[in-house]
């Protein structure tokens, strides 16, 4: 897998991709492309599929540490990303507006960082109007805790966790705002 982060390709390995799998055919690939590309397609978890509330702690940039046992009646978004991969800085402005959107309303947006240092991290929320914080996971600490309920499996990859810490949904690639928006909707309203 080379380039791919090696806390992603854990996630792969542990998810059972087969061959006919199109990540897995992306991660075999070798083009040097630096990500492995979601579909954009969407899977929302019923209450009786949901696993076990999230428990995991990262370190933003700032340094703050941030630990899932405070988010315990928040609405949170997870979005996994980095400062090369193009389909990130496509979503970013998107990721943005339903921050500012949903803010007021008490929801949780938290970038997981997979690769960069804090100056192409900085650079990049710059560049793209990204206020909401991140945290960074380079040694793949978030990532890794992320398999055990869903694994991410590409980037871009966004999840929604619900006022219980349950994993509502999961986008793999590029998140529709109007469908990011219906999610985070529906998790605020308990669905």
């Amino acid at each position: 897998m080379g380039t791919i982060a090696p806390a992603l390709g854990l996630g792969l390995a542990m998810s059972g991709c087969g061959a006919q799998d199109s990540l897995a055919r992306q991660a075999n690939a070798g083009d040097n492309k630096n990500y492995i590309a979601g579909d954009g397609s969407v899977t929302e978890y019923g209450q009786g599929e949901r696993k076990a509330p999230v428990v995991l702690t990262g370190k933003l940039f700032n340094g703050k540490v941030v630990d899932s046992t405070a988010w315990a009646g928040k609405v949170v978004v997870l979005n996994f990303w980095y400062a090369a991969c193009a389909p990130c800085r496509l979503e970013a402005p998107r990721l943005e507006a339903l921050w500012q959107e949903f803010k007021p309303a008490g929801v949780l947006f938290y970038g997981v960082n997979l690769r960069d240092e804090e100056p192409e991290a900085a650079a990049f929320e710059r560049t793209y109007g990204v206020t909401y914080p991140s945290m960074k996971d380079k040694n793949g600490g978030v990532i890794l805790a992320m398999t055990q309920y869903v694994p991410p499996q590409a980037v871009p990859t966004t999840l929604v966790i619900d006022k219980n810490g349950k994993v509502t949904s999961r986008i793999l690639g590029i998140a529709d705002q109007g469908t990011l928006k219906s999610l985070i909707t529906d998790a605020l309203a308990g669905k």
